[in-house]
């Protein structure tokens, strides 16, 4: 059990698949979980994309890329999109403290609508030109949820209780970029590379700016992150 205990520990976090009662999943379990989030990013996205692949011919291109999406949501609990609305909601705040308040908020406001709407039409495009939907959904979700871990282990938590990967350590951020790596250049050849470091690049932008702007990360930040690195994965894939 010890064996698969980080694997399930991974599952049960960034996913709705019961699997919590086979493993007690409190933080030190998800840290040590971490360098198995691109592999379940991975599976994620191959599913997700393999719905847009089997749906794409009785359906157009872009209405089979909103089911893949749809998918994804239902199997992860729209974790990460709602990540990213209340981060963008926060932009609406004037300072730090300001800003925290409105991200606890779980109401949608104006920016974090938007935010959603920009992004999933964007992924929705890109899903929709691309040939193998699988494995480019497969390369940019595992870099996506690689694109969290070192903003975690590099920056401070942006409030006092911290986050499920504060305190991330460096070996667990290496592990998952290797981790990334394989899934992507598995899937999509050495393009793959390209979604590696598109998410890589998002991250290093993102935490600057997060840095600047809450003074370190919260849990709506990371996953942020992880929703805008697969976007940009996607479109370097696709550019690749």
């Amino acid at each position: 059990m010890r064996a698969v205990e980080s694997p399930l520990a991974a599952i049960a976090f960034l996913t709705r698949i019961p699997v919590g009662r086979l493993v007690e999943v409190d933080t030190a379990t998800v840290r040590r979980s971490a360098p198995y989030f691109p592999l379940v990013g991975g599976a994620i996205g191959a599913l997700g994309g393999g719905i847009v692949d089997l749906a794409a011919g009785p359906l157009p291109p872009l209405a089979a890329a909103a089911l893949g999406l749809g998918a994804v949501a239902l199997v992860t609990g729209a974790l990460h999109l709602d990540a990213l609305a209340d981060t963008a909601d926060g932009l609406g705040g004037a300072t730090k403290e300001r800003r925290l308040e409105i991200m606890r908020d779980h109401a949608i406001g104006s920016f974090g609508a938007t935010a959603l709407v920009v992004v999933l039409v964007f992924e929705a495009s890109l899903l929709a030109s691309e040939a193998s939907t699988w494995s480019a959904f497969a390369a940019a979700a595992a870099c996506g949820r690689w694109a969290a871990l070192p903003l975690a282990a590099l920056l401070p938590a942006a409030r006092e209780e911290g986050t499920a990967l504060s305190s991330l350590s460096l070996l667990s951020v290496v592990l998952g970029l290797l981790a990334a790596c394989g899934v992507a250049v598995g899937a999509r050849g050495l393009e793959g590379l390209a979604a590696v470091g598109a998410a890589a690049l998002t991250a290093l932008v993102l935490g600057l700016f997060f840095r600047s702007w809450l003074g370190g990360v919260t849990g709506d930040t990371l996953g942020a992150t992880s929703e805008l690195a697969q976007a940009t994965a996607l479109a370097a894939l696709l550019l690749a």
